[in-house]
């Protein structure tokens, strides 16, 4: 964060060339901010902030929050989702606090792609920034709303899902149209089947259950 203040500056040269100094988040007034879609999270201990001799004010806490994000699976272990990172604050009207994004939405990505350390279930693949201002109360307030796209790698899914799914219907095929007894063919059958309800029950495990839509691999 970083935002101005006319109240806070003096002239280095009157204080032995002390450009800028780090004071308690509580020392000076700060921009007062939260998530709209944030369900719980680490509050960061960092609260402090580099007050620069123009006024200039910088704030830079790490933040581990889990949000909620509406899924939608149709197309499981293929799909693509888009979440929403809302910032917002609803004390100040937009006629008096206003935010904006210092950087672009290229930029972003490009450094958010750096904090990636390792590969894991999702694909990172696009952040957008929207400023907007909503009313509430005949009353405008500020939003910044980041869209988030991430595409899901669905290497392990195929592995362990959907082709062992593929061989047990094509062994099904093969024992039912083969020439084996009737008896044979019930035992193998039996067989199938149990090797079926086992394919299920990891696959519903598997699956997110925020989606009114059961995905098509379910189905």
């Amino acid at each position: 964060q970083e935002w101005q203040n006319p109240f806070a500056t003096w002239d280095p040269r009157d204080f032995c060339n002390i450009s800028e100094i780090v004071l308690p988040m509580d020392t000076y007034w700060s921009p007062p901010i939260f998530i709209l879609e944030r369900v719980n999270g680490q509050n960061p201990e960092l609260n402090y902030m580099v007050v620069m001799h123009n006024g200039s004010f910088n704030s830079t806490r790490p933040f581990q929050v889990t949000l909620t994000c509406s899924l939608i699976i149709l197309k499981f272990p293929f799909d693509t989702q888009m979440c929403n990172l809302t910032i917002a604050s609803f004390l100040y009207p937009v006629t008096d606090f206003v935010m904006k994004t210092r950087r672009t939405p290229a930029e972003m990505m490009k450094d958010s792609q750096s904090f990636f350390l390792t590969d894991g279930e999702w694909k990172f693949t696009n952040l957008s920034i929207i400023e907007y201002t909503e009313m509430m109360d005949d009353r405008g307030f500020s939003l910044v709303t980041y869209v988030i796209s991430m595409e899901r790698r669905p290497t392990l899914y195929v592995l362990n899902l959907i082709l062992p799914t593929c061989a047990l219907y094509l062994l099904d095929m093969a024992v039912l149209f083969g020439p084996s007894s009737l008896e044979e063919k019930i035992n193998f059958q039996i067989a199938i089947i149990l090797g079926s309800s086992m394919l299920a029950v990891i696959l519903n495990n598997s699956l997110p259950t925020s989606s009114n839509k059961p995905p098509i691999i379910g189905t």
